[in-house]
């Protein structure tokens, strides 16, 4: 892909929504490059970094998964606020929970991918109080296809290097290519488990696709790869943003 950057002169507020394996953590790093006043915001990364520094929010949420629940919804929320706020893109004052049914007002300059949050339509209702996303991506793949992609994926546990028999095989099947060790297949990506992730995805997306439907940010991209799905998101934030 190419490494020309790219000016936002508008404030692009991003989520990409695709089943499991359809290479979404692929396109979230190649748009950070491409517009470098892009910022990721993970739900999953926040939560990790306030349980180890002991925030407020980090002990209450450490307490939740030790108790085996999920943590809420509003506790998220929170995390994405404070997150906000200590890049300056909310004003200080503004109470940690996102409780009026207005979105408060964000900076301008506020351009980010949402990674992780919302997965649902109930939780993409409750993100429209805090902050009003502009575009969402629908990223669109053959199941077949993903399928053939984590069939082929192997992996060299030690090191962690990826190989697949499709375009990146071994030099010798099995092995790995620096010492020689077996090869393994990760338990994410057999096939019984992703069929499981994707029947979960396609229970909860059908709602949440409605929902930024109804709002008109809702965008649709498909191909068989990467490669081929990201000249078109390009190509469409430079329409809408640039």
């Amino acid at each position: 892909m190419s490494s020309v950057t790219r000016q936002l002169q508008k404030a692009a507020r991003i989520i990409l929504i695709g089943a499991p394996g359809v290479g979404k953590g692929t396109q979230k790093e190649r748009l950070l490059t491409r517009f470098p006043q892009l910022a990721s915001i993970s739900s999953g990364d926040l939560l990790r970094e306030n349980v180890r520094r002991k925030t407020p929010l980090g002990i209450e949420a450490e307490a939740a998964m030790q108790s085996g629940n999920l943590v809420p919804d509003s506790m998220i929320l929170d995390l994405i606020s404070s997150e906000f706020k200590t890049k300056g893109w909310f004003p200080s004052s503004l109470s940690n929970k996102a409780a009026s049914s207005q979105a408060p007002s964000i900076s301008s300059s506020a351009s980010f991918i949402l990674d992780g949050f919302p997965r649902t339509a109930t939780q993409a209702a409750s993100l429209d109080t805090l902050v009003p996303v502009n575009f969402v991506i629908y990223l669109i793949t053959p199941p077949s296809v993903i399928l053939s992609r984590i069939g082929s994926r192997w992996v060299h546990e030690a090191s962690g290097r990826v190989y697949n028999t499709s375009f990146n095989a071994p030099k010798v099947s099995g092995k790995d290519d620096i010492t020689g060790e077996p090869l393994v297949q990760r338990q994410d990506d057999s096939v019984d488990t992703w069929k499981q992730r994707l029947n979960k995805f396609e229970e909860t997306s059908k709602a949440l696709l409605e929902h930024y439907e109804r709002k008109g940010c809702l965008w649709r991209v498909e191909g068989n790869t990467s490669d081929e799905i990201t000249p078109q998101i390009y190509a469409e934030i430079e329409r809408k943003f640039c």
